[in-house]
């Protein structure tokens, strides 16, 4: 399947996050919309906006929009040292948000990586997985993304993620001027010697949710063949193709990503 480009890049009204309380740690929460629970899980340089993309999600969904640990107005916790930390705290607080039942699980980029942990070891709980531009995979050949991004600048960041430079202005300005390094504490912590998994590929059997691999069609941050190999690895996917757009596909094409996620859901719903 393959999206034709277009561009909507309107601001929604801000959403004012709630501190909610995960066994001692603070984790600051967005929600709005009505519908089916939809967690969705920010990449690296995100945290603390409520973009256009959530805000057409929130039309059809319950979506729930946390800063991820280390992110936006979410401290980071001493005791987070690997992934089973961090995914044991996503069913923390999906517990303490009375989340009971099988949600639908939305991951960004390194969101996307979190999100395929989770649907692992949590299969029974997620009623639909959706990783968009996911990062955690190593290609067979060559590196797994095209430039360190600790190393890299911010605008060598922005250039290599973003193919429509005017679409950031999509972002709010505090979280230009903060730059896209001061939300990657969790990102660095987590994948500082190796960005990418060696067990997952073998773990995403385990997944029993149907599962929705959206892709730009000209990513330059992340080889195509990444969000490639979670589409061959998953028991049960279908791959969507953003034409021409860049890794930051849910700044610069919320609506034509908006459209795939949500008519996936819809799809299952109606099954």
């Amino acid at each position: 399947m393959v999206v034709p480009t277009h561009r909507r890049l309107r601001l929604p009204p801000p959403v004012r996050p709630d501190l909610v309380d995960v066994h001692g740690t603070p984790v600051a929460v967005r929600r709005r919309g009505a519908g089916p629970a939809l967690l969705f899980l920010h990449g690296a340089g995100l945290a603390g906006r409520w973009l256009r993309f959530h805000e057409l999600l929130a039309r059809r969904a319950d979506v729930v929009a946390p800063d991820q640990l280390g992110c936006g107005d979410t401290p980071m916790p001493d005791w987070l040292h690997g992934f089973d930390d961090l995914v044991t705290h996503y069913d923390d607080l999906r517990r303490t948000l009375g989340l009971h039942r099988p949600f639908d699980l939305v991951g960004y980029s390194f969101g996307g990586w979190v999100a395929a942990e989770f649907a692992v070891t949590y299969p029974h709980l997620v009623r639909a997985l959706v990783l968009i531009a996911p990062v955690g995979l190593a290609p067979p050949d060559g590196p797994p993304v095209a430039v360190d991004p600790f190393a890299a600048t911010d605008r060598e960041l922005i250039e290599l993620t973003m193919n429509d430079l005017p679409a950031v202005g999509a972002l709010p300005r505090a979280a230009r001027r903060r730059g896209l390094h001061a939300d990657q504490a969790a990102y660095a912590r987590l994948s500082w010697r190796r960005p990418y998994s060696r067990r997952l590929p073998r773990l995403l059997r385990r997944v029993t949710a149907p599962a929705l691999v959206v892709v730009g069609g000209a990513d330059r941050y992340v080889p195509v063949e990444v969000p490639r190999r979670y589409h061959r690895l998953l028991p049960d996917s279908r791959l969507a193709v953003v034409e021409a757009a860049g890794h930051a596909l849910v700044v610069e094409r919320p609506d034509a990503v908006a459209d795939l996620v949500g008519g996936f859901l819809d799809g299952i719903g109606s099954g």
